[in-house]
């Protein structure tokens, strides 16, 4: 016998089914609610015609059943392959949401699922042409935005060439109407997200969180947590991160004084802004950035569309911001160069300055981001006698010049790391550093030096610390 069969795989708008069932209607309407699609009766999951031998009486029942449940008209075609009759079911995406019995259902990958709570909500959005920060807010007006973030915003736009000052030197709301910002005569979540000075007010963990990790996960060292305007969160995690979480390496050419980050400013501030720009602001979780001695990880919630997988990011790739009027306010400022170009944008700074790729990957219903050291930072450190990074693990330890016998608290371990960074460290600022009381780092400290793993050079006032070799 002849097997005749349809080459294609089942994915998002495509699907097979050996026989009718009442119950395929879902995926009648989820194919409605999606980018439409096509549903075969009659064939194997493996693409294998089957053919129906009740296809006449189908012929005339799965017509007025989609028609009776949903209201939809849909083309049902009946093919015949080698005498088998089968059906294809061709659906439109449709203008409005589809319920089936009250339901609404939608297709991800190649299944069907119902949608609830705030993915309704979004499907809703969606179905209607619209993206969740174009819906207006109530109860806010002009005055009640950040100055600042507007100030901001205004200078960025000049600088980059933008917006011209003719088209910047208008009233506010007039500005925020030329970028949309209004709808009808109230402000858009867009305009509250990237200028009010508080946001959380309307939406939940619309902030951003760091935090500064040992070498496991579970041991945080200190964090901090950015709240405002999104404008002004961009600002103050960027100047956070490069100050208080990550270390430079400190070199001179000549006169001139040279910082070295193990990754590259720039491309951080890129991934930053991705994350600002496309984090599902629905669901109640903050932008996370966790900073170790040889890593950065970033993520944000919100699963990647699905004809941009994690793969292709790094590729030319088309854009589909999850919320094209915030990535508007942030394109018009000069954060951002086009959609669809930050990640070649990090691949040629990573390039420029011979950083490795950041590693992106999905994970926990987001995109997490691991940004590892470069090789030139790495052989830095090893030059000037700072700490060596383990390049399996990429966690910070102690200097390896220590006896490896000695075992070490993640705190030591940390002092010595601060140490090794600025050997005239005071106890008050590494009780800072670690959020923990002087007395319990002055501890510490005695116990280093009786391990003779350190000691003190000079005088409490002008010496400085030293971490003793192994011989």
């Amino acid at each position: 016998m002849t097997i005749i069969k349809i080459n294609k795989d089942e994915k998002h708008d495509l699907e097979f089914k050996q026989s009718w069932r009442d119950e395929y209607l879902k995926w009648i309407c989820a194919f409605a609610n999606t980018h439409g699609g096509s549903l075969y009766i009659g064939v194997m999951d493996n693409g294998e015609i089957c053919g129906l031998k009740d296809y006449r009486k189908l012929s005339t029942d799965i017509p007025n059943k989609i028609l009776q449940s949903m209201g939809l008209i849909c083309e049902v075609g009946l093919l015949d392959a080698a005498g088998k009759k089968y059906f294809r079911i061709d659906v439109e995406k449709y203008p409005f949401p589809v319920s089936y019995h009250g339901k609404y259902y939608k297709r991800s990958g190649s299944t069907t699922q119902e949608v609830v709570g705030n993915e309704l909500d979004k499907m809703i959005l969606v179905v209607q042409g619209r993206t969740w920060d174009s819906v207006p807010v109530p109860n806010v007006d002009v005055n009640d935005l950040d100055n600042n973030s507007i100030k901001i915003f205004k200078k960025m736009a000049l600088d980059h060439n933008r917006l011209d000052r003719e088209a910047l030197d208008v009233p506010t709301d007039v500005l925020l109407r030329n970028l949309r910002l209004y709808e009808n005569d109230y402000l858009t979540r867009a305009a509250v997200m990237c200028f009010h000075p508080d946001p959380e007010k309307w939406v939940t963990c619309a902030y951003t969180k760091i935090g500064f990790f040992a070498d496991n996960d579970a041991d945080i060292i200190y964090q901090d947590e950015v709240h405002g305007s999104l404008i002004m969160q961009v600002e103050k995690t960027m100047d956070l991160i490069y100050t208080k979480y990550m270390k430079a390496l400190i070199s001179y050419e000549g006169i001139h004084r040279k910082e070295t980050f193990f990754f590259p400013k720039e491309a951080f501030r890129e991934l930053l802004l991705n994350a600002v720009i496309h984090r599902d602001y629905t669901r109640p979780t903050p932008i996370q950035i966790r900073v170790y001695a040889h890593k950065i990880r970033i993520w944000n919630i919100g699963k990647m569309p699905v004809d941009v997988p994690v793969e292709k990011l790094f590729k030319p790739h088309s854009s589909e911001p999850r919320n094209p009027n915030i990535a508007n306010v942030f394109f018009k400022a000069g954060y951002v160069e086009s959609w669809g170009r930050g990640y070649k944008n990090i691949s040629d700074i990573c390039k420029f300055r011979k950083a490795k790729l950041p590693i992106p990957e999905e994970n926990s219903g987001g995109l997490v981001v691991d940004c590892p050291p470069s090789k030139q930072y790495m052989d830095a450190e090893k030059k000037q006698g700072k700490i060596i990074l383990d390049e399996e693990t990429i966690n910070p330890t102690i200097n390896p010049t220590i006896n490896p016998t000695i075992k070490l608290t993640d705190t030591q371990q940390t002092i010595l790391a601060e140490i090794s960074r600025n050997s005239s460290i005071t106890q008050a600022k590494l009780a800072t550093i670690l959020k923990i009381q002087r007395s319990s780092v002055s501890e510490c400290m005695s116990k280093l030096q009786k391990l003779g793993v350190l000691k003190r050079v000079g005088s409490n006032k002008n010496g400085y610390w030293e971490i003793i070799e192994k011989k």
